[in-house]
């Protein structure tokens, strides 16, 4: 066995690790969005980075969720995306919860 084999084999009784979720913030128009991440998004806006070919491949759900995330969208357009499952969508929605009550004068 290669050492990337042993090191990619799960271990006992370990859970799967997720990708960590893009911090949630309240835009100036008062809208939740996910925190932009300005390399992602300079790939975008210069067409280097497709969404239309990304969703023609076949990458994980896992994959999708985050690009979304680090692209800044909205946590309400995010709720929508087909590829969005519903475990992250409630932690996305608690998030904003809470950021909403903090915000409460």
């Amino acid at each position: 066995m290669t050492r990337a084999e042993i090191i990619a084999r799960p271990t006992k009784g370990a859970r799967a690790v997720k990708h960590p979720m893009q911090p949630i913030e309240i835009d100036k128009h008062g809208v939740a969005r996910f925190r932009r991440n300005k390399i992602v998004d300079h790939l975008f806006s210069t067409g280097q980075l497709d969404l239309n070919e990304l969703a023609r491949m076949d990458f994980p759900a896992e994959d999708q969720m985050q690009i979304a995330q680090l692209l800044g969208y909205s946590v309400s357009g995010f709720c929508d995306l087909s590829y969005a499952t519903p475990d992250v969508v409630a932690e996305a929605d608690a998030l904003v919860k809470v950021l909403l009550e903090r915000s409460k004068p």
